[in-house]
C-alpha cells in the first residue's frame, strides 16, 4: 500500500500543481531515504530543474524534470504533501524540495515524509537503472489477453504470487490482487499453467475493470496513511473475512498465499488441491 490505483490518484492530482514549476532547493533529512544519487549529487543536480511531467510506472511515482527523473516509491507508509510558503519541518518529513512560483500559485514545498522509513527516492537520467526489470502496465496497449495466457503458460507458479511479482504485471499489489481473483473465480493457489484461454482472458478483463474502478474511485483508504480514496466501500472479498459474499453469500475466509494475509469465497473461487 499505496498500489497502482493510489499512485495514479497521487499523480494527477499533483500534475496541475507541479508542472512547470522550477526545483529552488532540497533538503533531504534522512539520507537513506535516497536510493541514488549520493546526497551532494543530488543537491547539485536537482536544483534549478523545471518540472515537465509528473506520471507513474508501476507504483513509483516519476517527476520528469529537464535533465533528469525524480522516482518515488511510498512503500508502506510514505506520503507526498504540497505545502505553501515557509514551513517547519515535522518529525516524519524525509524530503523537503522547495518549489517556484507557478502561474497563480505562490512558492510550495513537497514534502516527503515516511514514519516507517521504507520509502526510497531515485535521482536519475536513465530509467532502466530503476525500472528496467519491471513487467508491463496492465492499463498499457502491450498487456493484452493474449500476452497474459501465453505469459502463464510458461510459468508454473501460484496466480496470487505470480500476479504480486513485478517482473511479471507491473503495479499490482495484496489488496487489488484479491479482488482481481475473485471477479474472475479464481483461487490465489491455482498454478498459473493450468489456466485455460478463456480464464486468462476473464483475468485481464478482471484486472482492467478492478484497477480502472479503483482509479475512478480515487484508490482505496484502509488505514492512516493513504487518505481520500473510496474504493474500499466497493471491495467484495478483500479485509472481508467472516462476512458474506456479495455474489453467492458464503462466508469469505482468510488464508495465507506467500506469506501474505489473502481473502477467498470458496464458493466463488473453488480450489481442488493437487496431491
Amino acid at each position: 500500500m499505496p498500489e497502482l490505483p493510489e499512485v495514479e490518484t497521487i499523480a494527477r492530482a499533483l500534475r496541475p500543481e507541479l508542472v512547470g514549476r522550477t526545483i529552488l532547493g532540497a533538503d533531504l533529512r534522512w539520507a537513506r531515504t535516497l536510493a541514488m544519487p549520493s546526497p551532494r549529487k543530488f543537491k547539485e543536480q536537482i536544483e534549478g530543474q523545471v518540472i515537465q511531467e509528473v506520471g507513474r510506472r508501476a507504483k513509483f511515482l516519476n517527476i520528469r524534470l529537464e535533465a533528469y527523473n525524480l522516482l518515488i516509491h511510498l512503500r508502506m507508509s510514505g506520503d507526498l504533501l504540497l505545502k505553501g510558503g515557509k514551513i517547519r519541518p515535522e518529525k516524519h518529513d524525509r524530503l523537503i524540495l522547495s518549489l517556484s512560483p507557478a502561474g497563480r500559485g505562490g512558492p510550495r514545498q513537497l514534502v516527503f515524509t515516511d514514519p516507517r522509513k521504507f520509502g526510497r527516492v531515485w535521482l536519475t537520467d536513465d530509467l532502466d537503472n530503476v525500472l528496467g526489470a519491471l513487467g508491463p502496465e496492465p492499463l498499457g496497449d502491450e498487456f493484452t489477453a493474449g500476452w497474459l495466457y501465453a505469459n502463464l503458460r510458461q510459468r508454473q507458479r501460484q496466480l496470487k504470487p505470480l500476479l504480486l511479482d513485478q517482473t511479471f504485471i507491473a503495479g499490482l499489489g495484496n489488496i487489488y490482487t484479491d479482488e482481481i481473483l475473485h471477479r474472475a473465480k479464481l483461487h490465489p493457489l491455482r498454478l498459473s499453467d493450468s489456466l485455460t484461454k478463456a480464464q486468462a482472458s476473464g483475468l485481464h478483463k478482471a484486472i482492467r475493470l478492478v484497477l480502472t474502478q479503483g482509479i475512478r474511485r480515487n484508490g482505496a483508504s484502509i488505514d492512516w496513511v493513504y487518505r481520500g480514496g473510496e474504493f474500499q466501500n466497493d471491495f467484495r472479498v478483500y479485509g472481508r473475512e467472516g462476512q458474506p459474499c456479495p455474489v453467492c453469500g458464503t462466508i469469505i475466509r482468510r488464508l495465507v498465499v506467500g506469506q501474505r494475509g489473502t481473502h477467498v469465497c470458496p464458493h466463488c473461487q473453488p480450489f481442488k488441491r493437487v496431491p
